[in-house]
């Protein structure tokens, strides 16, 4: 069976909770109706997982969880993983506000304590990935961009994730400790709005993870920046607590820990926890 991730589910900056939940819940509704159902049995013996586990994931994590999903779905018959992937912000308020979730994965441990302290997760969150950022400039890199400074230059259109976010948070932190000032052309919601501005030719550069620069491919040029160590992100994974299938979610869960999980994730540019 294969994965179809949800259409990028851009929850919204929560001007009424209520119509995030639903627009997540319709996303989820249509997902699953393919498969039976969450906890749908689909011939499995007893014990195996089975059904649809609804994950809500990092926008940075939307290429290397949806290979991950595929080749789960290949190792337990009768699964299927659904994704919402957006602002790990706009997630966890989703997920507060009773959108319906197996899995949440965060870009920092900032946004999981989100879910944590309203006690809509399962157990304690684990880090399974971490993450670093990069300048994404055009292909060739026209500007000749090297630095982090460079990106103060009022001539260049520069974007950045809203401050709200991980990448964001991250951004931030690195421009602090560089005691660098950077006024943007646009915040975006995610990481993944940022890099596209960069490779629509609307942006100069971005500040992104380096993850996204991969997967860009030959889109964006990516630049290196010793600040970046000084922003390094966490990235927590945590059953939910009212989680419709959480069987099958415990069984992604441990697929993404596992060493299988762990080669997909370092191919992508993810660092070790």
């Amino acid at each position: 069976m294969t994965t179809r991730p949800a259409p990028r589910t851009r929850l919204p900056r929560w001007a009424g909770a209520g119509a995030a939940v639903l627009l997540v819940l319709g996303a989820a509704t249509a997902c699953s109706s393919s498969a039976g159902g969450a906890g749908s049995g689909s011939g499995s013996a007893p014990g195996e997982p089975s059904g649809t586990v609804t994950v809500f994931a990092a926008a940075s994590l939307t290429e290397s969880f949806t290979t991950l999903g595929e080749r789960f779905e290949k190792a337990n018959p009768g699964t299927e993983v659904t994704f919402s992937f957006g602002g790990s912000d706009s997630l966890a308020a989703g997920i507060t506000s009773g959108a319906p979730a197996d899995v949440f994965a965060s870009a920092s441990p900032r946004t999981m304590k989100i879910v944590t302290d309203a006690g809509d997760a399962s157990g304690t969150p684990a880090t399974f990935v971490r993450n670093q950022l990069e300048i994404a400039t055009l292909p060739g890199n026209p500007h000749r961009v090297s630095s982090l400074r460079d990106l103060t230059d009022p001539e260049l259109k520069v974007v950045l994730c809203d401050k709200g976010v991980p990448c964001g948070a991250a951004a931030q932190t690195a421009l602090d400790a560089s005691g660098l000032e950077l006024t943007p052309v646009s915040y975006e919601q995610d990481v993944k709005s940022a890099l596209t501005k960069v490779q629509l030719k609307e942006a100069d550069a971005a500040l992104v993870y380096r993850t996204d620069v991969r997967a860009a491919g030959d889109k964006v040029e990516g630049v290196d920046f010793p600040e970046a160590a000084e922003a390094v992100n966490d990235y927590p994974i945590a059953l939910l607590e009212n989680a419709p299938n959480a069987e099958a979610a415990e069984a992604f869960i441990a697929y993404v820990r596992s060493g299988e999980g762990r080669r997909v994730l370092a191919d992508a540019g993810f660092l070790a926890p």
